[in-house]
């Protein structure tokens, strides 16, 4: 490292550590009445924010909460998750949020792994605790979380339920200051293979990640999407990356929160309606699901800027929420990335460009925000150009990347193999700085000894008027290697066979923007699409429901059936129509 010039501070000047407890006492100080609503159920101002968190504290040191203990939370996305981010964190112990989505084993997996003492349990959630409890070896006390009258449950050694603990508790507490790099939160991603792995982000992280979030969202004129102006309400649970890290940065700026609890599509909307929400975030999956509730039918969603991630936004849904009034843009990130590394951004020549070219900026991972540092690397670990045409593993460096995954050395080396953090993912990076991610690299289509984009072919059969969802997996073929398998869920009172699908791809290979054999020649028509437990496409399961159907001989054809009345084959936890 090079050696520089250090001055000395004074004997009793203050080192400021970057702890999270500065981002709760930031909003305040700009709207003191601005409320945090949760559901129809209750409000309250950044006051009471503040004294809730010193309440919680309260009742959980009561309890025996100490520094460096891990806490665990299963509930959905509550004011009560909010005031956990910042008041256990800010005690100097970890909050393990759970991901209630996976299996009971893999919960029992993750909160054994982290060494879990406490666990604060949502009413809805005591039957799968209780069914695991004996297998938890750490956990020493749990605390109810419940909307209901009934406010005891049978849990393992309950201290008691949330609300009246709180009430019970002083409203001050003298939150000390200790190492910013102490680790503040821990999740375990919900990988495609093994166990889930142990991601952990210190207060430092988090802080800087908070306030590159701020930046890159409000102060870039390209794309200014949140502002201490908006209505901030999470369609992205809170469990999966701190909900983006988002409730970090609207506490931060003051802004109105709203909490919709358990997902119900058309309390989304009531509540977007009710509490004039103007800034949310959330996977495909679940943009999809609003715009089909029943309450949103006939809606303009208009002034309703949503941030899409977690999987690809194909154009098709793009434009579809367009037409309906919403502004969207993306940003990119992982798990192990806090998660955010990129949004979309329209420089000056994409504003002077046309529409079209608008929102193929507007559908690119984007540009990666303040600090972040990306290459693409070849299969030899060297570095590819910026043109915007190589392609490569997408690699990174920024201050709030997990230095590790926790306990698990082998797995972090691979991670860090070379100083950059390795995403698995496969881009390519414009001369603009622009991300766009062309595959997972575990997803990519080799094809007669090229690849071919599973998430290019995707986004270019959703073009397709009567396709209102679709997933491309590479299957084994002979002469090939691999082909391309496309699976489709249809929009009501349409129809689409292979030949109806070469025919929609057709142009697109003479634009030159795929070559005729990565038009998919077998298709499935399916009632749904698996999704993992963050709503990402499940391709794994996937490519393993395909290969049961094949296996058990169901028919596939070059230009699959004209359908004269659908058929279904049970697979799993989804249907094939063929």
């Amino acid at each position: 490292m090079l050696q520089t010039r250090v001055i000395p501070p004074a004997e009793n000047a203050y080192q400021y550590p970057l702890l999270i407890k500065s981002l709760l006492l930031s909003g305040v100080r700009y709207e003191r009445d601005r409320e945090i609503v949760y559901r129809d159920q209750l409000r309250y101002t950044y006051p009471t924010l503040i004294e809730r968190v010193a309440r919680l504290a309260n009742a959980l040191t009561a309890a025996g909460v100490k520094a460096g203990d891990t806490v665990g939370v299963m509930d959905w996305d509550s004011h009560r998750y909010l005031e956990c981010m910042f008041a256990i964190p800010m005690l100097g112990a970890v909050l393990q949020t759970i991901n209630v989505r996976l299996s009971p084993e893999q919960i029992t997996y993750t909160m054994n792994h982290a060494e879990a003492k406490f666990v604060l349990c949502n009413s809805e959630f005591v039957p799968v605790f209780n069914s695991i409890s004996s297998y938890l070896h750490s956990v020493q006390k749990t605390i109810l979380l419940t909307d209901g009258e009934e406010k005891t449950a049978d849990l393992f050694n309950l201290v008691g339920e949330y609300e009246q603990l709180l009430a019970a508790a002083g409203t001050r507490y003298d939150f000390e200051d200790f190492d910013e790099n102490s680790v503040a939160t821990a999740f375990y991603t919900s990988g495609t293979t093994g166990n889930p792995k142990g991601v952990y982000f210190t207060h430092r992280q988090l802080v800087l990640h908070t306030f590159a979030v701020v930046t890159s969202l409000g102060a870039l004129d390209g794309n200014r999407i949140m502002g201490n102006g908006d209505v901030y309400m999470p369609i992205t649970p809170m469990f999966h990356v701190h909900a983006w890290g988002m409730p970090f940065a609207a506490t931060l700026l003051g802004l109105k929160q709203v909490y919709p609890g358990r997902y119900d599509p058309e309390l989304l909307v009531d509540l977007w309606q009710k509490e004039k929400v103007t800034f949310s975030h959330c996977v495909p999956t679940i943009l999809q699901m609003v715009l089909n509730a029943k309450a949103a039918q006939g809606v303009d969603f208009n002034g309703w800027k949503l941030i899409i991630g977690g999987s690809a936004l194909n154009r098709s849904l793009f434009l579809n929420a367009k037409e309906r009034g919403m502004h969207l843009s993306t940003a990119y990130g992982m798990s192990e990335t806090g998660p955010i590394i990129s949004g979309a951004y329209l420089n000056d020549q994409a504003l002077a460009g046309s529409e079209d070219q608008r929102t193929s900026s507007l559908l690119k991972a984007g540009v990666p925000v303040p600090l972040v540092q990306a290459r693409i690397l070849d299969a030899e670990g060297k570095s590819l150009p910026h043109d915007g045409h190589a392609q490569g593993e997408l690699v990174l460096r920024a201050p709030w990347l997990t230095m590790a995954y926790f306990n698990e050395p082998q797995k972090s080396a691979e991670l860090w193999e070379g100083g950059w953090l390795h995403t698995g993912d496969v881009a390519a990076i414009g001369t603009d700085g622009a991300i766009e991610i062309r595959d997972r690299i575990k997803d990519v289509i080799k094809t007669g000894g090229e690849w071919i984009s599973s998430l290019e072919l995707e986004d270019l059969i959703s073009r397709n008027s009567a396709v209102r969802e679709v997933a491309v997996v590479g299957m084994p073929d002979e002469r090939w290697g691999e082909a391309p398998f496309a699976l489709v869920v249809l929009r009501d009172g349409h129809s689409l066979d292979a030949a109806g699908l070469q025919a929609h791809m057709l142009p697109f290979v003479e634009q030159g923007r795929i070559n005729k054999w990565g038009i998919p020649r077998q298709i499935a028509v399916v009632s749904e699409i698996p999704k993992t437990s963050v709503g990402r496409l499940d391709k794994k399961v996937l490519r393993l429901h395909v290969t049961t159907w094949q296996a058990e001989g169901n028919p596939v054809s070059s230009s699959l059936c004209t359908r004269p009345a659908p058929h279904t084959i049970g697979c799993g936890r989804f249907n094939f129509e063929l």
